[in-house]
Order: structure tokens, then C-alpha cells, then sequence
């Protein structure tokens, strides 16, 4: 048998052609029934005739996501999903499906969430993962076609890459390790042997939090350069997510509206991003101008409230008076988008007056919170990179300021609408003496780091990196809510799913 994957169906338009896949969907028209097949590559409408008689009757056996072999003939439809449809001759069936539990209603994302093995198989989820499948393969390539080499660096660690209170410990042969939060410590030798390079894994974070920006476990790309200095790194970090920007609008623009993404937000994001220091960002945040704003952003926030509660209103009148299927099925899957959409915003409401009460507060010294980078970020359309944190709300490794050593080179990229950090990266430390002094400070026991310590002892130059977050990333970049969507098996603090 030669198998056709529904994405290469153009090139059979007109002959016979056998799909290897599962029934996404089935309706029926009288003597017509119209089967969508999906296989991985995509979706094609399949026409089965009553007069087909035995092919007619497997038809009408199948049940969603049942596994089939079709053959047919294939048709130009542009009608149908991807432009082609085929005219069934001959259906074996692999296997018909128990009762889905995941049907064409609306269902809860919790629901979803603990059905994820199976939710992977519907169009959304779908999208979403070759949308990952493109960012990934861009970043790789990027740094490929850039004189980067890849080095894999160790999940098992016996220190801290970042906070020590994030730490997961691991029983490792009667000894104490730890899960990896960062390759970069390793990746910092490795530059100072081949110049250009950069590692993509897993990285583990035991932070107790339950936002929707944060996993336990997410992939993380960080490169790490020889002969460089914060601007180095910050051009770096531009370019490259103006490149991946590129290759998703160029590939799966489609995608994206399907998610419901502003395209032409996306489109802003040209080089050269906004630049401010924590010091400016701090002013920003504590201006009468921000909060203005803010304060109008709030009231806007009600009046969109209040007209969806009457959207809801409307919506639910007309389910009650609703006779066909149909109807019911579309207004349920209406009324369940504007709870969610209500839920959000009520919450934004709440959270309001205190986010605008901490940003009006907020001192020079500490973090910025979650809420702080929501506020600058959403006062651009292009990603902003904001540099020169204080030392103590920064890493031990990250190098101090030529002219003010109350701060470090380092840099936070913002995504813009909202979406916070997603990059995160700085010029390292390369004065020994300095390096101990700062492990020191931070609690940390030098002997733990002397491996890491010897590339100070030994050619020490200036350097540096950045680690990406690829599940922040493609939260930004699709338009999505929550973090938990942009990776298969997402692992977050209250739950592990499958």
C-alpha cells in the first residue's frame, strides 16, 4: 500500500490516492456521508455514496477517532478543508473507537486539561504544537546558520544555576543532586573552547506558583558568546526573535487566526526593540502618567464587563428557545468562550487597584514582579529589553556595572500586550576575585563552583548570554492565555497531568 498524507493531496489531485489516518468528525446527508479524516498532517473531507453499498455501510459503523485506510479519488474542493476532497471507494477499518470523551461540545479547560492525551488529537492543540514544531526548528537553524555549536549540558547538577530556593533534589547514588534550572554555567566553559555556542533542554524550576507564566518543567535555549558585552548579547536576543517572528507569520499565518491572534500586532516586531534601564522603569512605573492611564485602562476594563454579561444574557435567552442541535451546540460553545472571557477579565478588575497601588509604590532595589512588567510591556508594540537591575535582585554570575556598581549588565526582554519576560540574560562576571565575593553574598559555597571557577583562572575574557523560555515565547507569539497549552505534557505545581 502507498500511503498519501492529506498535506501532499495537491499532488494527486485528479488520481487515486490511500489516507492512513483517524475519523476527526462524521456527518451525514441522506444518501451521502461526509467522513473527515485526519492522519497528523492534516484534515481531508471524505465523500462516501450510498450506491458504494458495502463501503456506504463500514461508513456509517465508524465512530470518532475510529483508525481507517481510505482510498479514493481525489478532487480540487475549495470548499473543504485544505482545498481537496476525496470520493470514496474503499474504507478498512483498523478500528472502531469506544465513546469519545472529548465531543464537538465545549468542555471545561480543567476537563481538557486531565483528558491532554486525547485533547492533542483536536485542531487547536494541533496548531499550537506545529507552531512550537516552527519555532524550534528556527532557533536551531538561526543559531546553525550563525557559527553557534550546540553542546548538551547536564540535567543532574550539584548546585544552584539560579535561585537555591527553586531547587528539585534528586537521590543520586547516597548523594544529593539537583534537577538542572539552567545549562548555562556549563555553557560558559564551553564558549571559552569554541566561541559561539548554545544548549536546548529541559529546565526545572520548583517555584511555587500558580500563574499563568509559570511551569514546573519547560524548555529553555541559551546561547553564550566569547569576546562579548551586554550590547552583544541584547542584538543577539533581537535578532533572533525578529527571525522566528518572520517564520511563523510566513508559515502559519492561517494558524494564528484560527487562534484568534492579532497578526498584525506580530507584524510590529521590527528591529531595533525598545530599550530603558530598571532605573527608568522604576521612574515609568511610579509616574502620574502610568497611572492615569492604568486607572483608564480599569474603567475601560468594567464597561467591556458589563457588555458582556448582556452578550451572555442575549445568548443564553436564545439557548433556551433553541430547537436544533446544532444551534444548541454553537450557542453552548459561544456562551462557554464569554464565561471564560468574563472570568478573565473580572479578575483583572480585582487585581487592579492593588497592581497600580504596587507599581505606585514600588522601590528601587527589589524584582519586578509579575504585574510590574505586565504595565511596561503593554505600553509598547514591540518587545523592550530592560537592562541594569540592582545586584541583589539579580543572579551571583551576572557582572557588575563599569560605572555603577549598585547594578549589574545585565537584561530582562519583555514581550509586548502584556505578555512579561521571555528572555533573560546578561554579561558574566570574568573577574575572579569578584565571582567569589558575589557566590559568597548569595550563601553559596565556592568549592561547589571551583570547576566553573577555573574559566576566570584561565583566559578569562568578557562574555555573555541569554537564556529564551520557549513556552513564554509561544505564549506571546500565539496570543494565549496560559502557558500550560504550549507544550504537549505540561507540568505545573498543583498538577501533573498524564
Amino acid at each position: 500500500m502507498n500511503k498519501t498524507l492529506i498535506n501532499d493531496l495537491g499532488a494527486h489531485a485528479g488520481r487515486q490516492a490511500t489516507l492512513c489516518g483517524w475519523v476527526y468528525g462524521k456527518r451525514s446527508g441522506g444518501r451521502v456521508i461526509f467522513l473527515q479524516v485526519r492522519d497528523g498532517s492534516g484534515i481531508c473531507q471524505c465523500v462516501v455514496e450510498a450506491q458504494n453499498g458495502d463501503v456506504f455501510l463500514s461508513a456509517e459503523k465508524l465512530t470518532r477517532e475510529s483508525s481507517v485506510e481510505v482510498t479514493g479519488l481525489v478532487n480540487v474542493e475549495p470548499r473543504a478543508p485544505g482545498g481537496f476532497e476525496m470520493k470514496v471507494s474503499g474504507i478498512n477499518i483498523i478500528q472502531i473507537a469506544g465513546e469519545y470523551p472529548i465531543t464537538p461540545k465545549s468542555h471545561g479547560i480543567d476537563f481538557l486539561m486531565n483528558h491532554r492525551h486525547l485533547w492533542l488529537r483536536s485542531k487547536r492543540p494541533a496548531v499550537i504544537m506545529k507552531i512550537r514544531d516552527t519555532i524550534i526548528f528556527t532557533l536551531r537553524k538561526y543559531f546553525h546558520d550563525n557559527g553557534f555549536m550546540l553542546v548538551d549540558t547536564p540535567i543532574l547538577v550539584p548546585g544552584a544555576g539560579e535561585d537555591a530556593q527553586t531547587l528539585f533534589n534528586v537521590e543520586y547514588f547516597e548523594r544529593k543532586l539537583f534537577l538542572a534550572q539552567t545549562g548555562q554555567l556549563y555553557l560558559e566553559n564551553a564558549c571559552m573552547a569554541y566561541g559561539k555556542v548554545y544548549c536546548f533542554g529541559p529546565t526545572f524550576r520548583a517555584e511555587k506558583s500558580k500563574t499563568r507564566r509559570h511551569l514546573t518543567e519547560f524548555w529553555m535555549l541559551e546561547p553564550e558568546i566569547a569576546y562579548a558585552k551586554l550590547e552583544d548579547v541584547m542584538d543577539l536576543a533581537e535578532d533572533m526573535t525578529v527571525k522566528v517572528v518572520e517564520a511563523v507569520l510566513e508559515k502559519h499565518e492561517e494558524d494564528l487566526k484560527f487562534l484568534g491572534r492579532d497578526v498584525e500586532r506580530l507584524r510590529n516586531v521590527k528591529k531595533p526593540f525598545v530599550r530603558m534601564t530598571y532605573t527608568d522603569a522604576a521612574n515609568n512605573l511610579r509616574s502620574a502618567e502610568t497611572k492615569a492611564w492604568l486607572e483608564k485602562e480599569l474603567e475601560h476594563d468594567k464597561a467591556k464587563l458589563q457588555d458582556l454579561i448582556i452578550k451572555l444574557t442575549s445568548l443564553e435567552d436564545q439557548h433556551k428557545t433553541a430547537k436544533n442541535a446544532w444551534q444548541v451546540d454553537k450557542l453552548t460553545s459561544e456562551m462557554h468562550d464569554i464565561k471564560e472571557e468574563i472570568a478573565d477579565l473580572d479578575r483583572d478588575i480585582q487585581n487592579g487597584p492593588e497592581h497600580i497601588k504596587l507599581a505606585q509604590e514600588f522601590e528601587w532595589g527589589g524584582d519586578l514582579g509579575g504585574s510590574d512588567e505586565t504595565i511596561i510591556s503593554r505600553q509598547f508594540d514591540k518587545p523592550v529589553f530592560v537592562t541594569h537591575y540592582p545586584k541583589e535582585a539579580k543572579a551571583f554570575y551576572m557582572k557588575k556595572d563599569y560605572d555603577d556598581d549598585r547594578v549589574v549588565r545585565n537584561m530582562d526582554m519583555l514581550a509586548p500586550e502584556g505578555y512579561g519576560e521571555i528572555i533573560g540574560g546578561s554579561q558574566r562576571e570574568d573577574d575572579l576575585d569578584v565571582l567569589v565575593e558575589r557566590i559568597k553574598e548569595q550563601g553559596l559555597k565556592p568549592e561547589d563552583y571551583d570547576w566553573y571557577l577555573d574559566l576566570r583562572r584561565y583566559g578569562s575574557v568578557p562574555h555573555g548570554g541569554f537564556g529564551l523560555g520557549i513556552e513564554r515565547l509561544m505564549t506571546w507569539i500565539c496570543g494565549l492565555k496560559h502557558v500550560r497549552e504550549t507544550i504537549a505534557f505540561p507540568r505545573t505545581m498543583g498538577k501533573i497531568y498524564q
